[in-house]
């Protein structure tokens, strides 16, 4: 099982942590799964961007990310090269490493 590594982030993981999850896994199922409470408003239907995350190691391994990902993220706060959606990133066998940004474009946060 792929190992992710998320980064410090003051809300969802203050020290950073590493996870496993299962090839064919979004980023954002493994993130909910090990309780890492990452917001997806849209309810991982690719329709929004408060799932954004940045890619900062294995970006190649990950399924590629098609237009609508793509347009949806123009829209994404602290877009960079390396971002994806973490519910429309799929794991392969590879090891990633993922930061959540610090804020997100979402006005209400969601208790999911």
């Amino acid at each position: 099982m792929p190992v992710i590594k998320i980064l410090p982030h003051p809300e969802y993981c203050p020290a950073g942590t590493e996870i496993t999850a299962p090839a064919g896994t979004s980023i954002c199922e493994a993130l909910l799964d090990n309780h890492i409470n990452i917001e997806h408003a849209c309810d991982m239907s690719c329709a929004c961007t408060t799932c954004h995350v940045i890619v900062r190691q294995g970006l190649s391994s990950l399924n590629q990310a098609e237009e609508e990902e793509e347009d949806l993220l123009d829209r994404a706060w602290g877009l960079e090269p390396q971002s994806r959606l973490s519910c429309q990133a799929i794991l392969a066998q590879t090891d990633v490493t993922v930061e959540i940004p610090k804020y997100t474009i979402n006005h209400a946060k969601e208790n999911h």
